[in-house]
């Protein structure tokens, strides 16, 4: 296996990385961890501290895809050097768990948010952000990415006991069953719950919308300002504070990663998410009269019975129809595109044979 140094297990080595690395033959090499990406710059950490790093030119361009970049959180095999001014990535071990999306636009790929994490931290606000389908939305990349999940219910100071217990009351009826801990960062309530669940060794990532407090939990978390954060608005919204991803060491030894605020993103390749977020429709469809039952409009469907009876919401019924539509729809387009690919790389290689036979 491979040998690696103490401090690297305090900063999420485990024994499952020990084996992928001597199973892809990076044993023995140094390894380092990714703390934030900078456009074509990395900021890595291993037990020496922290340093700039770059990618080696041939991992750029055996890199079949953008997803296969290192991004927060990756491990990664590198060269480096005191004399050196950048230490040169050659390559990334298999990760163990992952954040991703669909990339923004037309474009059919991932786009990766953070790897090998423990825990997400899903956070949004009692007061403007609070929307249980795009807590379902999370809750699917999450679980797709074998990420456990949170849900923290911040600005608590902005709402009532009663409305508080009203909004746990919604999440639960739409079937959502994942720990939840309500906070205020003004007041301080439930920020050392928080804390509790944060553990030595274990990778935290924070998710939510700009505004919801993600910046100024961490500075509550760590006792002092290393987050810039920004006033509220009259409305009592947050604006946007944080611009990139990084991962921070806290001072009990958890590593987590703060994310900027996501406007959107795509459900691509979730069917895994899907069935694990939306486990109570699946059960019910196996009493469904079809095996292939679509749950629309067919006869003796068991899920379109349990909303009319009552014992299924028909919001969270909606939004599974949605994202299962949505996902379904970005992979069919995903292996087009990549049939297309192979087929077009295939035309290469015989168009160069054909070159190659013309000169002769």
């Amino acid at each position: 296996m491979n040998s690696v140094s103490e401090q690297l297990y305090e900063i999420g080595w485990d024994e499952w990385f020990d084996a992928q690395a001597h199973e892809k033959g990076l044993a023995g090499h140094r390894l380092a961890r990714v703390v934030a990406v900078d456009r074509d710059q990395l900021l890595v950490i291993d037990e020496s501290g922290e340093y700039r790093a770059k990618l080696a030119g041939r991992f750029q361009y055996m890199a079949e895809q953008p997803s296969d970049f290192p991004c927060v959180g990756d491990w990664v095999c590198i060269q480096y050097s005191g004399s050196d001014q950048f230490g040169i990535i050659h390559d990334v071990v298999p990760r163990k768990s992952f954040l991703r999306r669909k990339a923004a636009g037309d474009t059919i790929a991932y786009q990766m948010i953070a790897s090998n994490i423990d825990v997400a931290l899903i956070v949004q606000s009692c007061h403007f952000d609070f929307n249980v389908n795009r807590l379902e939305r999370y809750l699917v990349m999450v679980r797709n990415g074998h990420v456990h999940p949170v849900v923290l219910l911040t600005k608590t100071d902005l709402v009532s006991p009663e409305a508080l217990r009203q909004l746990i009351k919604e999440l639960r009826s739409s079937g959502i069953d994942t720990e939840v801990i309500a906070l205020s960062n003004v007041t301080g309530d439930g920020v050392d719950t928080v804390r509790e669940i944060l553990h030595s060794g274990k990778t935290y990532c924070l998710l939510g919308s700009s505004g919801v407090g993600k910046s100024t939990l961490i500075n509550n978390l760590i006792g002092r300002h290393i987050h810039e954060t920004k006033t509220v608005s009259g409305t009592g919204e947050g604006r946007h504070a944080t611009v990139r991803r990084e991962l921070i060491v806290l001072n009990n030894g958890a590593m987590l990663i703060d994310n900027p605020g996501m406007r959107e993103f795509g459900i691509l390749g979730a069917k895994e998410g899907i069935g694990s977020s939306y486990a109570d429709i699946y059960a019910l469809s196996s009493h469904c009269k079809y095996s292939d039952c679509s749950h629309s409009n067919e006869p003796g469907c068991a899920v379109l019975s349990a909303i009319e009876n009552g014992n299924l919401s028909r919001s969270h019924y909606q939004n599974f129809i949605k994202l299962r539509g949505e996902s379904e729809f970005h992979d069919l387009s995903n292996l087009e595109k990549r049939n297309k690919d192979k087929a077009f790389g295939r035309y290469i290689k015989s168009a160069k044979k054909d070159l190659e036979i013309f000169r002769r």
